[in-house]
Order: structure tokens, then C-alpha cells, then sequence
């Protein structure tokens, strides 16, 4: 299971005194199985329309006040006031609304905590949810929450998105509103133990839940930087696009650490509040993804998002990735930063391509690794074995052709990227500076027919046996 949001705590306030114990469907009030507890007014808000849906993606269970804030404000269009419901499936407390409720735009707060499947047709719940503006899922245990599908919770849940209000979470809660659900119904799964088997017992998911407007093919992450789970989610993302989850063979992993939030608004565009947030691309077919085997997917493109920026779900970007790759089960170094692409062409790069190992020697032109007859984007590894190391490798341009190069460099040397011509002059070259700092070049032939070139990647710092991974695409 994935018990990662905080302990719901009792609540001291005066609204505890207005708990109501609720049996659900079919079973006696001495086996009642839902609590609620309402706070504000006892009344609901009334109004034809309202201006959402709005979403907030939280990485932790504890409620973003500036998300949630951002969410009120857009539902009820800068007046009125709005209805929220909080759904927990465990604990006891109200900690969520506690936060929630003395915000401004906040007609009243409901937590509803449900402990069966069956409380998904509890008819005071239903209720309940369809006359909020806001439905917020607690954390807790994710694969609680999808016990709910079919129930009548869940079309009521979707009646209130419909209506122009919208729905958010925390921890399990945001696993819960992705249109993929990662349900951790059998165990919890690791970054190295997916990787390893991506059809680990502990990778299961839950499909045909909920679909919000522009959020299709997601996978969504909690915790995720402070618990590693980029490589969990990598795997995650490969296993939908294998195994046809998501439409259109793409799936896109959300991860949202610790604190952070982000606000979806009705156009489908995502801003973030807090520490990071990454959206996790996978547009092609793995190269290997098969049961008790580990994952190979090379090129999956991440956005890295930090406080304030945004990322469009409505008009998904095809630019401003940096690329990483999963060979056997290990995956690049560096997953959770990297040299964002800046040049794509306005269609996206192409999908696939094919992997080289660097072959030793090859620390000159002359013997030089040819690559030419890789399938393009090609994505080439090797490392620095010392601190005088070069490695060469030769390709081939046509007349027009640009060639991009993307380098991730391990934090554990400095290395510098070049691009000679087929007399060996340096045309163009990338030199950050610093231990693991990313390289990157860009070149158009101009001249007619096709010629050959060669990158070279010189140690500039350091040495070891940590593999850089570079990938070239042409276009």
C-alpha cells in the first residue's frame, strides 16, 4: 500500500460537536461505516453556473493554500461563495477543512471518511458531493479510493467537475485523479524494483475512473523527489504505452513533490506552487518491457517545473525537455535536472531510435566509433576512464539536415562536447563548466550532398566509469 499522507488528527473545534455517523447502503446504523463532519454554514450555496473546473494536484496530503485558493476564486468567478467536500478513506479529524475553511470564497466544509467500498452509495454522501462546488481527496491509501469505481460516488464526483467546480487531492489523492491510477493495491513499488521488473506484483493500476478535460494519458506521482520515485514513474510511463493504457501510444508521468501543488485551470494549463513538479514523457514503445525482465526506454522527455512555471495539458509542449534513458534497469544519472532542449522544430522531434555503447579505442578520429547507420534520434553512451579520455564517433549529414546533439553528463566529471568536420575543424562546440553540467550542439549542413562529421567528447575534469549518455537526432 502507499500510506504517505500525514495522520489525520482530531480536530478541536465546534464543528466536531455537529459529527454525524452515517450507515451507508444496506447496512444497520450499529455498523455504520461513514463519518461526517460539516463545517460553515449549515446551508448550501445556490447558483445557476459556476466558471470551472479547476483542479489542484498536491504532492503531499496537507492542503496549498495559494492552489486551493487559485481553485476557489476561479469556481465561483470572483463572487459568491462555494461548497467544498473533503473525502478521506481513513483516520479520523478534520485537518483538511480546518485549512480550508476559514478561506475566503468558503460557503462550508465537509469531511466525509468512508472505510468500505459500499460507502461509495451511501446516499448522504452522494448528497453531499453533488451539491459541493469541490471535491478534494485526502491521502491515505489510493487503493481505497478506487474501490470506488462504479459506485455512485463516482459519477457524482464527475457531476461536480461538470458543473464548472472541480476536484483535487493529496498523496493518494492525486494518484486517485489521474486518468492512469498507480493503485498500489498489492504493495507499494520502488524506483529500483520497478526498474528492475516493470511488471513487478507491486505495479498495478486501475484504469476508466476519472478522465478530466485535457488530462488524459496521466500517470500521477506523489512525494516525489524527497522518495526518489522518478524511476518508479519511468517505469510506470513504459508500461502504459506497452501495454496500451493510454491513448495514442503516450503517457505522461506527473510527479509532484512534497509541498508542492499545482492548479489546473479550465483551459488545461498547470501552474505549479512550491518546491518542483515533472511531467515524465514516454511517446514511443519500449525497447524492453516485458515481465521479470529489467526495463530498457531510451528518451523520455522530462519538464522540469519550479515555483511559478507552467506546463499546457491542453497544448501539451513538443519543446523545453531534457532527455533521459533506462538501459537494463539502470537509469541515466541526473534525473532530476538537466539542459532543457530549446530548438526543436514546431513538430516534435521524432520517437524511437536505436542505442550504441561506446567501443574502446576510439579516442581518435581515425578509430572512431561509426554510428551513420543507427535508426535516428540515436542515444550513444560511454564515460571518461581518465582525465585525458576522448571519444569519437562518426555520422553522417545530408544537404539541409540539422543535427542536434543532447549530452547528460554524470556528476562524477566535467566533459566537453565538439562537433568537427570530416578534416577534424571544430564547427561547434559546448563547454559548461562544473562536474555533471550537460552539453549540447546544433548543426546545419548548408552544402550539397552528404558529409561526414564527428562528435567528440573530451574530459575536461575528472574521470570515472559513470556513463555519459548522449542523443543525436536529426531533422
Amino acid at each position: 500500500m502507499s500510506p504517505s499522507r500525514n495522520p489525520r488528527r482530531l480536530a478541536v473545534t465546534a464543528a466536531a460537536a455537529a459529527l454525524l455517523t452515517v450507515a451507508p447502503l444496506g447496512v444497520t446504523a450499529a455498523h455504520a461505516q461513514v463519518t461526517r463532519v460539516r463545517q460553515g454554514s449549515a446551508t448550501d450555496a445556490s447558483r445557476a453556473t459556476w466558471s470551472g473546473p479547476a483542479y489542484t494536484m498536491n504532492g503531499s496530503g496537507g492542503i496549498v493554500t495559494a492552489t486551493m485558493t487559485k481553485a476557489i476564486d476561479a469556481i465561483r468567478g470572483g463572487s459568491g461563495a462555494i461548497d467544498v467536500v473533503v473525502i478521506a478513506g481513513s483516520g479520523s479529524g478534520t485537518p483538511e477543512c480546518d485549512v480550508i475553511s476559514p478561506l475566503a470564497g468558503v460557503n462550508s466544509c465537509t469531511t466525509l471518511t468512508l472505510t468500505a467500498a459500499a460507502d461509495g452509495n451511501n446516499s448522504q454522501v452522494n448528497t453531499d458531493v453533488r451539491n459541493a462546488e469541490f471535491v478534494y481527496f485526502a491521502g491515505g491509501d489510493q487503493c481505497r479510493y478506487v474501490a470506488w469505481k462504479g459506485t455512485t460516488l463516482e459519477a457524482s464526483v464527475e457531476s461536480v467537475v461538470a458543473k464548472g467546480g472541480g476536484v483535487g487531492g493529496g498523496s493518494a489523492g492525486h494518484h486517485v485523479n489521474s486518468d492512469i491510477v498507480y493503485d498500489a493495491c498489492t504493495a507499494s513499488a520502488t524506483s529500483s524494483g520497478a526498474l528492475a521488473n516493470p511488471y513487478d506484483r507491486s505495479s498495478t493500476f486501475t484504469t476508466g475512473m476519472f478522465r478530466w478535460p485535457n488530462y488524459a494519458g496521466t500517470i500521477n506521482d506523489s512525494h516525489f523527489v524527497t522518495r526518489d520515485r522518478m524511476g518508479r514513474t519511468m517505469a510506470f510511463v513504459a508500461r502504459a504505452v506497452a501495454d496500451g493504457l493510454a491513448p495514442g501510444g503516450k503517457a505522461w508521468g506527473v510527479g509532484v513533490e512534497e509541498g508542492a501543488s499545482l492548479f489546473v485551470d479550465r483551459a488545461g494549463r498547470a501552474t505549479l506552487s512550491g518546491p518542483s513538479a515533472y511531467v515524465v514523457l514516454g511517446d514511443h514503445q519500449p525497447e524492453v518491457a516485458v515481465a521479470r525482465q529489467p526495463l530498457t526506454y531510451t528518451n523520455f522527455k522530462i519538464w522540469k517545473l519550479t515555483n511559478g512555471q507552467s506546463y499546457d495539458f491542453a497544448n501539451r509542449p513538443t519543446c523545453g525537455y531534457y532527455l533521459r534513458s533506462v538501459r537494463a534497469g539502470v537509469p541515466d544519472a541526473n534525473l532530476y535536472s538537466g539542459t532543457p532542449v530549446t530548438d526543436c522544430s514546431t513538430t516534435p522531434p521524432p520517437s524511437g531510435g536505436s542505442a550504441f555503447a561506446e567501443v574502446e579505442p576510439n579516442d581518435s578520429r581515425t578509430a572512431a566509433n561509426d554510428i551513420s547507420g543507427l535508426t535516428f534520434p540515436a542515444t550513444v553512451t560511454g564515460d571518461m576512464k581518465s582525465s585525458s579520455d576522448r571519444d569519437y564517433f562518426s555520422l553522417t549529414l545530408g544537404s539541409g539536415q540539422t543535427l542536434t546533439v543532447n549530452c547528460a553528463v554524470p556528476s562524477a566529471y566535467d566533459a566537453d562536447l565538439y562537433l568537427l568536420s570530416a578534416s577534424g575543424s571544430t564547427l561547434t562546440r559546448s563547454v559548461n563548466d562544473g562536474a555533471g553540467a550537460d552539453e549540447s550542439v546544433t548543426l546545419t549542413r548548408t552544402s550539397s550532398g552528404t558529409g561526414t562529421y564527428y562528435l567528440d567528447l573530451e574530459a575536461y575534469a575528472g574521470s570515472g566509469t559513470a556513463d555519459y549518455s548522449c542523443t543525436a537526432a536529426k531533422s
